[in-house]
């Protein structure tokens, strides 16, 4: 009986995936806020989850975006139409981007067609998924300072068939031109893939004569 118990806890479906998913990019999303100082310190506060010392915005017009935001992806990954989520830091005072925190999804098609289920471990799942929050708590190792006060946005990119949501408007790509780039670690429930990039102003670029 136990053994059976414990196999179960290895079956990954696709509404099992999904959370999984919108669940970590909620964390993520709140994780870069804070850890890029777009909100401060004090606005967070501090929860465990991934076995690690994570930072929740008590913003509740930031608590409600990403609550609506979560939802809106989890629904998006079960459909089996959402390519990638991008979180995007600008200037406040100017708009220009700073910072833009790409989340690629890949999807299992055939899960989403055929509604199998794939295996694998939540431990697993949640190495991978530390990794990539531990990175993230050490950005300011690896990114410039932001010595202005900034502002984010979201931006989902979805299948051409998808409908926009009445609470979502269609945007530009808010691209940084001659990005710098680090890729950080992904993870993978087997149903959809997840690899994170973040590209960032060069400032070496403007300097250049």
């Amino acid at each position: 009986m136990a053994s059976k118990t414990a196999a179960a806890k290895d079956i990954i479906t696709l509404h099992g995936s999904a959370a999984i998913v919108s669940e970590f990019f909620c964390y993520a999303a709140n994780s870069i806020l804070y850890n890029r100082a777009v909100y401060p310190e004090e606005s967070f506060v501090k929860v465990k989850k991934y076995g690690l010392p994570m930072l929740l915005i008590e913003d509740e017009s930031v608590k409600s975006f990403m609550s609506n935001l979560t939802s809106q992806i989890s629904e998006w990954l079960e459909a089996g139409k959402l390519q990638r989520v991008v979180l995007v830091i600008m200037s406040k005072a100017t708009g220009e981007v700073l910072e833009r925190w790409n989340f690629r999804i890949e999807t299992d098609n055939q899960v989403v067609e055929k509604g199998v289920s794939r295996e694998k471990s939540d431990k697993e799942i949640m190495r991978e998924i530390q990794a990539i929050m531990r990175q993230v708590a050490s950005s300011v190792t690896y990114l410039p300072c932001l010595d202005e006060t900034c502002v984010f946005d979201v931006l989902a990119y979805t299948d051409t068939d998808v409908a926009v949501p009445f609470t979502w408007i269609e945007s530009d790509p808010k691209l940084i031109a001659n990005p710098q780039m680090v890729k950080l670690h992904g993870f993978d429930t087997k149903i959809h893939k997840v690899d994170t990039l973040v590209s960032y102003k060069n400032d070496e670029w403007d300097e250049e004569e």
